[in-house]
């Protein structure tokens, strides 16, 4: 990303991570009375905190993904330390049987005597190379046996590590998921502090924020001319599409209520093309692109820790589960700060023709950052106690 974008869509109190929407600090704020918050300072601090409820939310999401695949781990090293028990068992019987055979086949005399004094000297070989052969196979199971002893043991170390690792993950999600819910508290806290004329000066100061922010990103020719979108982006597409007006989440990845990353991995796994959960792993593993070169279905990553994600829609919007309080909604890339675009499928064929999904009515209505007036809390809210 350029510095002439990064001037345009982030101000410097962005640069320094204070707050997730552009504003210029430059904004001239309405005049505040002793004691009083400024629009702008409202803003800053609502979207101060939107940011750190958001990035717990997205290290809650990695450390669920982490959980998720320890959990299928120590599930597949108990099946496995079940069946080499059950071997080493069935192994330790064979030894058992054929120890004892060779006990009962042995005499005081020796095998030189026995085939001197032998009725049958041929019958006596014979016997001899039959217990020739089970003191090999003795051989050979004590040496399996051995082996998977060692296997066994091998095992169930690392079972045991693997539910360690489990139990350490299960701890750090309890307390990321308090992390996160304390941080929505303070959102809700100073939510439940403004007035209805604070709150509705507060998304109109927004919206023209924003605004301008879109406008001056369009007008620096940094975004992409009319690109098709490949034949899993127009899916991705349309599913996310599909599901505007649907609530925002923390940790929710469909199919009632989804999280910024939710609905974007969810899009792209309808898609038939799995992608990370997290918006910084998205970042992280996924083709980045210019944003001159954007097509629909790929992925506008925001803020320098890449914890907020969208799907691009074309002509400058994107598809975004924003904050919570909000639904779905259809957006302003500029909506925040962009970190830059990812590509989910770098080798798919753009389409030769493309009908763009069909948005129904109010796909665009209400808040890019979160609470709107009619969703924040109330004073009764705030006073009940925190989970």
């Amino acid at each position: 990303m350029s510095g002439m974008l990064l001037r345009l869509v982030c101000t410097a109190a962005v640069a320094a991570g204070a707050v997730l929407a552009p504003v210029p600090a430059t904004a001239a704020p309405e005049p505040a009375g002793p004691g009083e918050r400024s629009v702008a300072a409202l803003l800053t601090e609502l979207q101060t905190l939107y940011r750190e409820a958001e990035k717990a939310t997205e290290s809650y999401n990695a450390t669920e993904e982490r959980l998720t695949r320890q959990r299928a781990e120590s599930a597949r090293l108990e099946r496995a330390l079940t069946r080499a028990r059950l071997s080493l068992r069935d192994s330790r019987g064979a030894a058992g049987r054929l120890a004892r055979q060779q006990y009962q086949s042995v005499t005081a005399v020796s095998p030189y005597v026995r085939l001197l004094l032998a009725r049958d000297p041929q019958g006596a070989l014979d016997q001899g190379h039959v217990i020739g052969q089970v003191a090999r196979r003795r051989a050979h199971a004590v040496g399996r046996l051995t082996g998977e002893e060692k296997a066994a043991g091998e095992l169930a170390r690392r079972a045991r590590a693997s539910l360690d690792a489990h139990l350490a993950l299960t701890e750090r999600r309890r307390e990321e998921r308090d992390e996160v819910r304390e941080r929505l508290g303070d959102v809700e806290e100073l939510l439940a502090s403004l007035t209805a004329g604070e709150l509705a000066a507060l998304a109109e100061f927004e919206r023209a924020e924003v605004a301008k922010a879109q406008e001056e990103l369009v007008a620096s020719g940094a975004l992409s001319t009319a690109r098709t979108p490949s034949e899993a982006g127009d899916r991705a597409v349309r599913y996310a599409v599909e599901q505007l007006g649907k609530p925002y989440q923390w940790g929710a990845e469909g199919p009632e209520t989804y999280d910024c990353s939710g609905l974007t991995s969810r899009a792209w796994d309808a898609a038939g093309t799995p992608i990370p959960r997290t918006s910084q792993e998205q970042w992280a593993r996924l083709d980045r692109v210019p944003l001159r070169e954007l097509r629909p279905g790929d992925l506008v990553v925001y803020f320098p820790e890449a914890t907020h994600v969208a799907l691009y829609l074309g002509d400058g919007m994107v598809v975004q589960a924003p904050r919570p309080g909000a639904r779905i909604k259809v957006s302003p890339i500029a909506a925040n700060p962009v970190l830059g675009a990812v590509r989910p499928d770098p080798d798919g064929r753009p389409l030769r023709g493309y009908v763009p999904p069909e948005l129904p009515e109010g796909a665009a209505e209400g808040s890019d950052e979160g609470y709107a007036a009619s969703a924040a809390p109330t004073a009764a809210d705030r006073s009940r106690p925190r989970r």
